[in-house]
């Protein structure tokens, strides 16, 4: 899913919400040093704080004060700082005079309100943007992309590229569409050629395609199908639109008009609000699992020595790996017991791996008269209670409430082009898959189209609808609802 920025202010968040909590620091800074003292309790103060919040996000926006935040120097930023503030000011003076009330105000407060706030603000953008530049907070934002490109134009597109790099991607490699020698350009590696772009996409971590090339080829026709069926999103620099998928729109990358497609594209806003969400969710499941596992953790530790929770590496959005916690309900060799019990399968392609009173499962046995037992493991499966640590992953940012269930790793790697597009989203706790009747559909097939409609058709009120469903199933006890 590609997060599109309709403005560029929309990719600063972070600068903005410093800018406005320097103006309101700077502004109780001047009022206690003016009058000895915070005067919100005088209504015209705290309307004129109010006032001035308003006009700094405005003048932001309108002026599009944020643009290359990250690439300008010292003097540069002061200038920017300067015309922020100044313009503020000016608002709000225009906005006293108009309401014929600026004898009521004291304009020593605004002038040292001006000045601090040039000095705040001027410092703390230094500030984030050394903490920015010194870690990997801005780093670990950008998505992943690789450049496709013909020979005889990669130092250019390259340097392009590499010199205007925005604040949302990172060039992870490149791909020539016909042979070359080079092993890099612009000190960016050839991972592939043309031919095995596909399947290098497909295997690693990409969240993205550029491609910039003089003509469509029969062979960039090809990588543009596949990633179609992956669902990676392209940015196609020259006319060719065959394979560019349901939702194509204008964009720019490092200045260069592209038209990109995506399954599916979300704006900021719509980010925002799905983070919210998990993340209020993620605590409130956080808690429940902490209660969960001190009940039934003992039970599990007399019935099959081992941890109690354990840690699966599983694959997550574009192929990222990540570790994903459950409370244990199988016993600790259940991955070389299952080597054994390939045969007994349900899905046949192999793609899941699922059979009925599976022996790994803690409890699960079968009498010298053939009767078939159950117990902890089977309970805790059977509700759901072995996916509550999950609510970790969520808190972490590696999973969401609402997703696409992550394969394992050996599940992974027979993946077909087709079958990547369940991992263009976030994985998450549940899903359209698991509400639909996990325990009774068996054909992967159905899971990949049923994954594939969920992000194609995704909206905020179609996870609230999930996560809402989910819970009353799991309040029934209905199996496989997480």
């Amino acid at each position: 899913m590609y997060k599109r920025y309709r403005q560029e202010w929309t990719k600063h968040i972070d600068f903005i919400i410093i800018e406005e909590i320097s103006l309101q620091l700077a502004y109780l800074l001047a009022m206690w040093l003016r009058f000895g003292g915070i005067l919100f309790g005088q209504s015209m103060y705290k309307e004129l704080g109010f006032v001035m919040f308003l006009m700094d996000l405005v003048v932001v926006m309108s002026l599009n004060t944020l643009h290359n935040v990250l690439k300008r120097g010292y003097f540069l930023e002061l200038i920017e700082t300067l015309k922020t503030s100044v313009t503020v000011f000016a608002l709000a003076v225009v906005y006293m005079y108009a309401l014929k009330v600026s004898e009521d105000y004291s304009r020593i407060l605004l002038f040292v309100t001006l000045i601090l706030h040039i000095v705040i603000s001027y410092a703390t953008r230094i500030l984030w943007k050394i903490i920015l530049k010194n870690t990997n907070i801005n780093e670990n934002k950008k998505y992943s992309m690789l450049v496709v490109v013909d020979p005889s134009m990669a130092d250019e597109t390259l340097e392009n590229l590499t010199k205007n790099n925005g604040d949302c991607y990172k060039i992870i490699g490149i791909a020539f569409t016909r042979k070359d020698k080079r092993e890099e350009v612009c000190s960016v590696p050839v991972v592939c050629d043309i031919e095995d772009a596909s399947d290098y996409i497909c295997r690693e971590w990409i969240d993205a395609v550029y491609i910039g090339c003089t003509k469509v080829t029969p062979r960039i026709d090809k990588l543009m199908e596949d990633c179609r069926q992956m669902t990676v999103t392209v940015h196609f620099a020259v006319s060719g639109v065959r394979h560019m998928g349901t939702h194509p729109f204008g964009d720019k990358i490092a200045g260069i008009t592209v038209l990109t497609s995506a399954a599916r594209y979300a704006t900021p806003l719509e980010y925002g609000i799905k983070r919210a969400i998990d993340i209020a969710g993620g605590l409130v499941g956080s808690v429940a699992a902490l209660i969960i596992i001190a009940i039934v953790g003992p039970i599990i530790k007399r019935e099959s020595p081992g941890p109690i929770i354990y840690s699966q590496e599983r694959i997550g959005k574009n192929g990222k790996k990540f570790k994903m916690y459950k409370i244990r309900s199988m016993h600790v060799d259940a991955d070389k017991i299952k080597n054994d019990l390939l045969d007994k399968n349900q899905n046949k392609d192999g793609m899941m791996f699922k059979i009925e009173h599976d022996p790994r499962i803690i409890g699960n046995y079968i009498d010298e008269n053939g009767v078939q037992h159950t117990g902890i493991g089977e309970f805790i499966r059977r509700r759901s209670l072995d996916e509550f640590p999950q609510f970790f992953n969520v808190l972490l940012g590696q999973m969401s409430l609402v997703g696409t269930r992550p394969p394992t790793v050996d599940e992974w790697e027979k993946y077909e082009f087709h079958h990547r597009a369940r991992l263009a989203c976030k994985p998450g706790l549940t899903g359209v898959w698991q509400t639909s009747g996990r325990s009774r559909i068996t054909d992967f097939e159905e899971v990949v189209k049923l994954d594939t409609k969920y992000i194609s058709e995704w909206t905020i009120s179609m996870d609230i609808r999930l996560i809402l469903k989910t819970a009353l199933m799991v309040l029934a006890g209905d199996e496989g609802a997480m």
